[in-house]
């Protein structure tokens, strides 16, 4: 990989971006009705489709992930929402859908757990659910979902389901075509390793036969219109030109690496992090740990579990001293862990470099506290 990250940002979202990457958004602009902007639309589905594992259109969007979330369920089929929660971006989902006129039922798995398959299933025989919604990787838990299995379930009840991969799409392995997948989205600054503010999303032919007709969709995320215009190598409405270069120039490095060779590093880095865990706990007390449970861990984030002693903003604040930004707990979650984003262009020994900066960090706040 060349160019290689400083490796000194390991926020699970934005992540850092490469300098080359952000030296690529100085390009000309050019009219986005003109052949030159289709055939920079074309080279970019090129990449986005082995990135998706896709033979499909992918959708581009102007804005952030949050975006095609609201897009997901306002185009859906009409009818009831079943909503997976199992922390703070899986429960923004459920509210979106709320928010958006649905009736919504939440199914709830604790913090570091995943709702377990059967519980899915015992809910969808209840009622009839137009949808249901789950979170790929759950960035604020490091939690993750058997997407497949999921929508297997959802569609043999008769629902489609509706995945948020913003943290696992470039780092955890998916292949939409292959796997059979109704609607994936993903946002351009985590495991892409790209700048916020672009989204894209991939829909199966069942998702968009309902966005064609339904009268709630809406203008600016109309799935059904977005996906006429991508097949054109076109976007509806003025596309954010300069973050399309730098998506360019990540998707070549991306083609070099391979995505089997991504996913392997990025589960390189996951086993890193169980390795450090298993080392700090021995220095730190039992209570420190990972919080998502074994059998449901992410490749790209790690919410690490702190001991009473240990506060998450004293531990991030010392690590910041040193040059370094580690991520902070979200939400409920912001005193009792730290997360730590490894993906992106990050590599197991720029990790393994940060880490050994944290533990310095642990025993200061732990000497000092």
């Amino acid at each position: 990989m060349s160019n290689t990250v400083a490796g000194r940002f390991f926020v699970p979202g934005p992540t850092e971006v490469r300098r080359e990457i952000l030296d690529a958004m100085t390009g000309p602009m050019i009219p986005h009705r003109s052949k030159a902007f289709e055939s920079l639309f074309g080279r970019l589905q090129e990449g986005l489709r082995e990135v998706f594992g896709t033979a499909g259109t992918v959708i581009v969007s102007t804005s952030s992930a949050t975006g095609m979330m609201e897009a997901a369920v306002r185009c859906a089929p009409p009818g009831a929402v079943l909503a997976l929660v199992n922390g703070a971006f899986s429960s923004r989902f459920g509210d979106i859908s709320a928010a958006c006129a649905r009736e919504t039922e939440i199914l709830e798995a604790p913090l570091g757990e995943v709702v377990p398959l059967e519980q899915i299933e015992a809910a969808l025989v209840t009622r009839p659910f137009a949808a249901v919604l789950v979170v790929h990787s759950e960035t604020s838990t490091g939690a993750r979902s058997d997407i497949r299995a999921v929508t297997d379930l959802a569609r043999r009840h008769g629902a489609l389901c509706l995945v948020d991969s913003v943290s696992g799409i470039g780092g955890i392995p998916l292949m939409f075509d292959a796997w059979d997948l109704d609607f994936v989205l993903t946002g351009s600054q985590k495991a892409l390793a790209l700048p916020p503010g672009l989204a894209f999303a991939v829909a199966s032919e069942r998702y968009l036969r309902h966005a064609a007709t339904n009268p709630s969709r809406g203008r600016y995320l109309d799935i059904a219109e977005l996906q006429g215009f991508a097949r054109r190598n076109q976007t509806p409405a003025t596309p954010a030109l300069s973050l399309m270069y730098a998506l360019e120039a990540q998707l070549a490095t991306i083609r070099a690496e391979g995505m089997t060779a991504r996913w392997a590093r990025h589960a390189a880095m996951a086993a890193v992090m169980t390795e450090w865990v298993t080392r700090a706990k021995a220095r730190c007390g039992h209570e420190l740990g990972i919080l998502a449970g074994e059998h449901c861990r992410s490749e790209t984030v790690t919410a690490v579990r702190l001991p009473e002693y240990l506060k998450g903003p004293e531990v991030v604040a010392a690590v910041s001293t040193k040059g370094y930004t580690l991520g902070e707990g979200y939400g409920s979650l912001r005193e009792r862990t730290v997360r730590v984003g490894h993906m992106g262009d990050h590599t197991p020994e720029g990790l393994s470099n940060f880490l050994t900066v944290v533990d310095q960090a642990l025993g200061e706040v732990a000497q000092h506290g």
